[in-house]
């Protein structure tokens, strides 16, 4: 049964990577899609293997289509947000990677560059994916009999939206409901769409969300490796908030998840800890990385970590920002998240963030250390920042030092914030707190902030930009727009 299984993933997998080149006939010895469907009603295994094959793309190195050694699933994007945000610097360059591209805004004013086409191919790939499980398990608009089944199209719409949210991140200004910016698909036969509305994309993401957290109710998982009810709040927290007029909604969302979720905020010592370990207990989501997953250099770890066999270690720093370790007290417990500027290469680099446990430079060859999606420390944050838009100073007070309290050892001074001081200082509280985790690029256009890089930045020192300034988004790739006439016709 475990090599059938192989078959079917690898079978579904293979037709979601090759979009529109794969024949309509299927060779005889393998199972065409309708037979998955078939089987999938009676044997929910086979859908099982497929979503195990979404859940391996999404830290597959070469999954953008490339063989760049940042080319290495969700985890090098947020790579790419931090470092557009600001928040992120790359402070030594030696090797050249996220250089022009990236920190010098290249990739974002050229549609041409390779950097557009990764994001645009990978996400695209992970709905291509979960539309091959939804459609097997009935369609958009089925509620599968066995239980079995509705967990796993929960997951599978989940996984849907996630990817979708991420396409309008990088790939919009700003959000205008009434712009064209993605093609939508939700079915594995569409194929070359339109841009649609940016209203349609987040009407098919609050539906696929809204049914994921239904389809999902009572599923206890195996693994935090699989997303569940909670993951699908969460995902829902942000679009609500990226959308900007649903502060109650995600309110609720996120209330729901620090109060029945069964996480409890990382501790100061925790925070400390490596941020190593899918099984610590402020994380909801994130991948359990063992030998056998066989990653080494082509990784998150091996482009951020000195106690990695790493870039960071070997040539390519990368360091918080100058301006925003400066915002941090000098009692707070994150500021020892990263090394002090005292000149060495190691300067404001995350070696008490992020480390592999044993703590030897350039150490960690084959990578063990586990990947961090989503922490219920994110949801008190969205709390806080949707109660403060919403008018609810006391609230967004609460929340806001139930999390500093792990961090600080004093947060009377939150008492006296309100208005627009309170939300610079739940912005910047988020910045410091979800560091290097992908999380600033999108609290960025939130909160329609501006970035203005410290001096250990390589370029644009200084300089004023805003959240929505075209270098911050990337272009829809020239791959597109050459194969896609729907596209190359609106252009």
């Amino acid at each position: 049964m475990k090599n059938s299984i192989i078959k079917f993933s690898v079978i579904v997998l293979l037709l979601a990577g090759c979009g529109k080149d794969f024949l309509d006939e299927q060779p005889s010895e393998f199972l065409t899609q309708e037979q998955v469907g078939e089987a999938a009603t009676v044997n929910p295994a086979v859908i099982e293997g497929t979503i195990s094959g979404i859940y391996s793309t999404m830290f597959a190195t070469q999954s953008g289509g490339t063989t760049n050694h940042d080319d290495f699933g969700h985890k090098g994007y947020d790579i790419y947000g931090d470092m557009l945000s600001g928040d992120m610097a790359l402070s030594v360059s030696t090797y050249g990677w996220y250089r022009a591209d990236i920190t010098e805004f290249q990739a974002t004013q050229d549609f041409t560059r390779t950097r557009n086409y990764m994001p645009w191919r990978f996400y695209y790939r992970i709905v291509r994916s979960s539309n091959l499980v939804i459609d097997a398990l009935g369609g958009n608009d089925v509620v599968p009999e066995l239980e079995e089944n509705r967990y796993l199209m929960g997951q599978a719409k989940t996984l849907r939206a996630h990817a979708y949210f991420y396409l309008t991140q990088y790939f919009a200004n700003s959000y205008d409901p009434s712009a064209e910016i993605l093609p939508i698909y939700d079915s594995p036969d569409d194929l070359n769409g339109p841009k649609v509305k940016t209203s349609e994309i987040y009407a098919l993401m609050e539906k696929d969300l809204n049914e994921a957290i239904s389809l999902l109710d009572g599923f206890t998982r195996s693994t935090k490796s699989q997303v569940d009810k909670t993951v699908a709040q969460g995902i829902l927290a942000y679009v609500l908030s990226s959308r900007g007029d649903s502060h109650q909604e995600v309110m609720d969302l996120t209330s729901d998840i620090i109060n029945n979720g069964g996480y409890t905020l990382m501790n100061g010592e925790e925070v400390l800890g490596g941020f190593n370990d899918l099984n610590t207990s402020g994380w909801m989501w994130g991948v359990d990385l063992t030998v056998d997953t066989g990653l080494g250099l082509v990784s998150w770890w091996g482009q951020m970590d000195l106690f990695t066999y790493s870039y960071a270690w070997a040539g390519d720093a990368k360091a918080m920002d100058s301006n925003l370790y400066a915002a941090i007290p000098a009692d707070d417990v994150r500021k020892l998240q990263f090394a002090e500027p005292i000149g060495d290469y190691t300067d404001l680099m995350p070696i008490n963030k992020f480390y592999a446990p044993d703590k030897v430079i350039g150490g960690q060859a084959n990578i063990t250390t586990d990947y961090v999606y989503l922490r219920v420390a994110e949801m008190y944050l969205l709390y806080a920042e949707a109660a403060a838009k919403a008018g609810d100073a006391s609230a967004a007070q609460k929340l806001l030092k139930a999390l500093l309290s792990e961090r600080l050892p004093n947060t009377a001074y939150i008492d006296g914030l309100a208005g627009q001081a309170l939300l610079d200082e739940i912005y910047l509280q988020t910045r410091i707190e979800l560091w290097g985790e992908g999380k600033s690029y999108l609290s960025l256009k939130r909160n329609k902030g501006t970035v203005v890089r410290g001096d250990n930045h390589l370029s644009n020192v200084g300089v004023p930009i805003n959240y929505d300034d075209e270098r911050l988004t990337f272009e829809i790739p020239q791959s597109e727009i050459q194969n896609n006439p729907s596209i190359s016709t609106q252009n």
